[in-house]
């Protein structure tokens, strides 16, 4: 089978197509790739809470230390920053993270990190999959770990004290834990789990248990898979704020003391004003195509420069490593901020933000709220629309022929094309029509000044592209 990496690594089901003759294939070409660009021979592994997370890591391990590559390997489950932490500090020419990151239990995957600590840029990943065999030449079956361990070539090593230990360093977590604030965390089910338990024992605590089946949700920090913890934080009454992050830990979501959903386009404003406006730091600021306008507006009253780039958190990754970036993130919850790695971590903006609360001694939203002040409230929904491959083909094309004039009663003032369709009905109102690569499926976001208004928009958009 042909092994395609999407916009963050290869991902299949397990067992059927994420085998371990698949997984010793990818390694085999990972290995192949450090020799070809002479990068330094040494590869950090790790794995997060899915199935056979220890097997693949161990595959992958097998495989790149035979080719005489230094493997650093975690024995128990890590987050996908820890991996991206430890590649940069350890100098290794490559991280591998196995992990599916958001997607349902039923699959596993495998994602490449650079040597600077952030994602594996494109060029690079078609590289990788051009050295991809046919089949693996080592069998890892016939090599023992443990033999690697004892010749020097594996060596263990703890990820997870290694990126506590930068928390305490990056973080008054004193503060923190000495406040009055009432916190929480859901880990839903994933690596990040442990990371807090040892940061913040005596918080508020959900999904934070080895369930490889995630309790039936898939672990993406989405409104409709947090509502037990939303309802959790609304009926105590007393919790300040909560913090929810992905599978891997990559990606946020945060709750405020009413138990509202607080997306990411209001993290990345909320992190914006509080590294500018209370910690005096500027820099651009990088966000995807399908972002909130309200970040221009903020950066506009700022000074601040902003870059809008197509979705997929590489290109915002890829302006990290060249330029000062103060904030870059995109509306799936990726975020990174200057000082910390060009990489999205969800444990460490989400401290950010409770640093924020203990010294502002502001609340979650009092701080919105001043945002709110300068850039106008707002609020944003996004949904998949599964259709034929024949309507999909005709939406698209009448999209890219300017077919479309208005929407119902929203009449079409401007539009984009950068990474999409996004179409402006004002400078507050937007809908954007985005088709996947590789599904039946329309991906379609609105932005209005209530979550009614940005829904109506939806709603409208499909009985015009529709009928």
């Amino acid at each position: 089978m042909t092994i395609k990496f999407g916009t963050d690594g290869w991902r299949a089901i397990i067992a059927q197509d994420f085998t371990t003759f698949n997984v010793a294939r990818v390694a085999e070409a990972t290995a192949r790739f450090i020799s070809k660009k002479n990068l330094n021979p040494a590869v950090v592994i790790g794995y997060d809470c899915r199935f056979g997370g220890l097997l693949f890591a161990e595959t992958t391990a097998k495989v790149i230390a035979s080719r005489g590559i230094k493997v650093y390997m975690d024995k128990y489950f890590v987050t996908t920053p820890m991996v991206a932490m430890a590649t940069k500090d350890f100098r290794a020419g490559v991280g591998v993270v196995i992990t599916a990151s958001h997607n349902p239990p039923l699959y596993n995957g495998y994602k490449l990190k650079g040597h600077f600590g952030g994602p594996l840029m494109e060029d690079d990943i078609l590289e990788v999959e051009s050295l991809i065999p046919d089949a693996p030449e080592i069998d890892p079956q016939s090599i023992n770990i443990e033999d690697l361990i004892e010749e020097g070539k594996v060596d263990i090593v703890d990820l997870e004290t290694l990126y506590c230990n930068y928390l305490e360093q990056h973080f008054d977590l004193a503060a923190i834990r000495s406040s009055e604030l009432q916190l929480a965390f859901d880990a839903m089910y994933g690596s990040g789990q442990n990371v807090m338990r040892r940061l913040f024992p005596d918080i508020t605590f959900l999904h934070c248990e080895h369930q490889p089946l995630f309790g039936g949700i898939p672990p993406e920090p989405l409104q409709r898979n947090l509502l037990e913890f939303s309802e959790i934080i609304r009926l105590s009454e007393n919790i300040d704020c909560g913090l929810a992050v992905d599978g891997d830990a990559d990606r946020i979501a945060l709750f405020n003391h009413r138990g509202d959903y607080i997306d990411s386009h209001h993290v990345i404003l909320l992190l914006i004003y509080y590294l500018h406006h209370y910690k005096n730091l500027s820099g651009k600021i990088a966000t995807g195509f399908s972002s909130t306008v309200k970040i221009n507006k903020l950066c506009e009253v700022f000074g601040l420069p902003l870059e809008i780039v197509k979705i997929g958190f590489k290109h915002i990754c890829q302006l990290m490593l060249h330029e000062n970036i103060l904030v870059g993130g995109e509306e799936s919850g990726g975020i990174a901020v200057a000082g910390h790695i060009p990489e999205r971590d969800g444990i460490y903006n989400g401290l950010l933000i409770w640093e924020a609360l203990v010294k502002t001694g502001k609340s979650l939203q009092d701080l919105i709220e001043e945002v709110y002040d300068i850039t106008g409230s707002f609020a944003f929904e996004r949904s998949d629309l599964s259709i034929s491959q024949e309507d999909k083909l005709r939406i698209v094309n009448n999209c890219q022929k300017g077919f479309y004039k208005r929407f119902g009663e929203y009449e079409i003032i401007k539009a984009e094309t950068l990474d999409g369709f996004k179409y402006y009905f004002s400078d507050s109102q937007w809908l954007m029509i985005r088709p996947s690569g590789t599904e039946p499926v329309l991906r379609t976001y609105a932005e209005g000044k209530t979550r009614e208004e940005a829904l109506h928009i939806l709603k409208t958009a499909y009985e015009t592209i529709i009928g």
